[in-house]
């Protein structure tokens, strides 16, 4: 009977683990986004899927283990109940650009009280108060209580006419400026916080496997 019942676990074992090294000869064998769309059909799970790491957002021991791997490298990781595979899909370094803003909003002041008000904030900044003090005062959006930071952005990520005047109005860091949206209503004084930087993101397969 004993022996029965190591014979049949070492059957299990074997097979779990064929299985296991299937999936991630499988992975390996991925280049495609088609290749991707098929295998995450034929893998039904709710971890299944592919996750966005950024270097500046992500400092945890997996995001650095994964961002030191080449594109097209698979990193397994086990508990007790999963097996989890990890392949790199994508590796680039991504423009990202940080402003802070004031929003005053159209709807609720006139053209004239827009750019008295615009007026009155600049002589305040160039006094000395804290843009981010005047932010909370006068914008107008959720982002004043953040001090008007946008925090970093992508193209794409914001209104087509603010990103141009952002990305290629030629403004130095610190320099103030306004950008107007009226067919928005929307009237923005921005402070150029950051330098655009190049940041670093991967794009990985996340798939979980039941360990039986």
């Amino acid at each position: 009977m004993i022996k029965k019942l190591l014979t049949y676990s070492l059957f299990c074992f074997t097979v779990s683990a064929l299985a296991q090294t299937a999936t991630e000869d499988d992975l390996i064998a991925i280049e495609s986004t088609k290749q991707v769309d098929s295998f995450l059909q034929t893998k039904k799970h709710k971890g299944n899927k592919i996750v966005v790491f950024n270097e500046e957002k992500h400092k945890t021991i997996l995001a650095k283990e994964l961002f030191s791997m080449s594109r097209g490298a698979v990193k397994t990781k086990e508990n007790e109940f999963e097996k989890t595979f990890y392949k790199v899909l994508e590796k680039n370094k991504t423009p990202y650009y940080r402003v802070s803003y004031i929003y005053l909003d159209g709807n609720k002041l006139s053209e004239s009280d827009i750019i008295n008000l615009r007026s009155e904030i600049i002589k305040k900044y160039n006094n000395g108060i804290p843009f981010s003090y005047l932010a909370k005062q006068y914008s107008m959006d959720d982002y004043a209580k953040k001090g008007g930071d946008l925090g970093w952005f992508t193209e794409g990520k914001m209104p087509m006419i603010f990103e141009t005047e952002v990305i290629n109005g030629g403004h130095g860091l610190e320099d103030i400026f306004s950008i107007d949206i009226p067919e928005n209503n929307a009237y923005y004084l921005v402070l150029q916080t950051h330098e655009p930087k190049h940041i670093a993101e991967i794009k990985v397969l996340k798939i979980v496997e039941a360990i039986n």
